[in-house]
């Protein structure tokens, strides 16, 4: 008898180095354990503790938006490899970065500590300022990863990272810290970040002062700044104006319902987006139009799937936050299903922006949050008087729609 052989189909490039299958593990486990760390802390500790972390944590990223320098895409979009010198300036220009935000930080700790009603929580924003400065001392050889696309060894460094966060952060919590365990987590996680940057990827830098070899970046990397600047105000004004206005109680409703839809939505499109900015880069280098087709695919996929998602999360808001997060916080489900919209169309404009930034068309992704502010300003204070806090909410789907909108526009007219 004839032995009859059945074709075999490896499975090895589904995990090979550079395959979409580690971001996806990636994502799973980082965004799983930031779940489980902030929803526990939030059901331990009540809506105030969130707020008040949320307070710190905004002052952070709005010091670093205003400060973005945009060379990490720089390095990742451009299309000659960078040097070991070019790197060295890069490494010194986030350094200098990290410092001075940090610095900037502590400064105005009691100033941001009175307006925001955070009564006490001085060392919250001071352990805040932290985080920037050992983000900035991280070796730009992570941006090199990124470049090539090694993505089984991105994944390793962010799980190594967020499982310490979580850890330390829940131990931290149990052991009766408060509210300071989600910024000593962080703290934790973040340094071995910064860590493995430097024992586990290559090249590395020399370490030295060194300001020059980096001017032909700025081209690139200054609407990445215009980008971040304007992203500021689209991501973080909603949050002052909860913050100043009703204080960290509504505040930490607010955020948490925001981070629920984020977590279930938005998250998974932001690690695509990591996997797909260097994967659409490299297909543009080829200049066969693959990019564009690459695009279009992605595309289908991810709205449909959206479609579906948001319809299930809001139809079951309810139940999940009395199961997830306990009677505590069911105040904030009409917000959880406004923001489970914002989250979808905020999936969308992160595929959107990989594919710009890929194209070397930074400028159009930055335009579409110029419109979203344009429409924050006009819409914004009309839907607070009459709605409040739901206003703001549904003020952002309005402006997200808006920006979505004019990139898909210009994406259409670059084909």
């Amino acid at each position: 008898m004839r032995s009859i052989r059945v074709p075999l189909v490896s499975t090895m490039p589904v995990f090979d180095g550079s395959a979409a299958t580690w971001v996806l593990i990636q994502q799973v486990v980082v965004r799983g354990l930031v779940a489980l760390k902030f929803l526990a802390i939030g059901r331990m500790l009540g809506p105030a503790a969130i707020g008040s972390v949320s307070v710190a944590l905004l002052a952070v990223a709005i010091a670093e938006a205003l400060s973005d320098t945009g060379l990490a895409q720089a390095v990742v979009q451009a299309k000659v490899m960078p040097s070991r010198g070019e790197l060295g300036a890069v490494w010194t220009t986030l350094t200098a970065r990290g410092t001075l935000i940090a610095l900037l930080l502590i400064a105005l700790a009691p100033l941001m500590n009175a307006q925001f009603h955070l009564g006490g929580s001085l060392v919250l924003l001071q352990l805040a300022a932290a985080l920037p400065l050992i983000r900035g001392l991280a070796s730009p050889a992570y941006y090199m990863v990124q470049r090539e696309r090694r993505f089984q060894q991105l994944a390793g460094v962010e799980t190594s990272a967020a499982f310490a966060d979580c850890a330390i952060g829940l131990a931290c919590a149990w052991g009766g810290a408060g509210a300071i365990a989600v910024l000593i987590g962080m703290l934790v996680g973040e340094a071995l970040k910064t860590l493995l940057t430097w024992t586990t990827m290559g090249p590395r830098p020399p370490v030295r002062f060194a300001w020059h070899g980096i001017g032909h970046y700025v081209n690139f990397s200054r609407w990445i700044w215009a980008g971040s600047v304007v992203n500021l105000l689209l991501n973080q004004f909603d949050k002052v104006l909860v913050a100043k206005l009703l204080g960290p109680v509504a505040l930490g409703a607010y955020q948490m319902s925001s981070k629920l839809a984020q977590m279930l939505l938005a998250d998974a499109a932001i690690a695509l987006g990591q996997y797909l900015f260097p994967t659409f880069s490299a297909h543009h280098r080829r200049e066969d139009g693959s990019a564009a087709r690459l695009f279009a695919r992605y595309m289908i996929v991810i709205v449909t799937g959206l479609v579906a998602v948001v319809l299930v999360l809001r139809w079951t808001a309810a139940p999940l936050f009395m199961l997830v997060l306990g009677p505590a916080w069911m105040s904030a489900v009409p917000l959880f299903r406004i923001f489970v919209i914002n989250m979808a169309i905020g999936a969308v404009i992160a595929m959107l922006v990989a594919y710009l930034r890929a194209v070397g068309a930074p400028k159009a992704a930055t335009e579409a949050s110029v419109l979203q502010v344009i429409a924050l300003v006009v819409i914004v204070p009309p839907a607070t008087h009459l709605w409040g806090v739901t206003g703001v909410a549904w003020a952002m789907t309005v402006g997200l729609s808006g920006s979505a909108a004019w990139m898909l526009y210009r994406i259409l007219k670059r084909a």
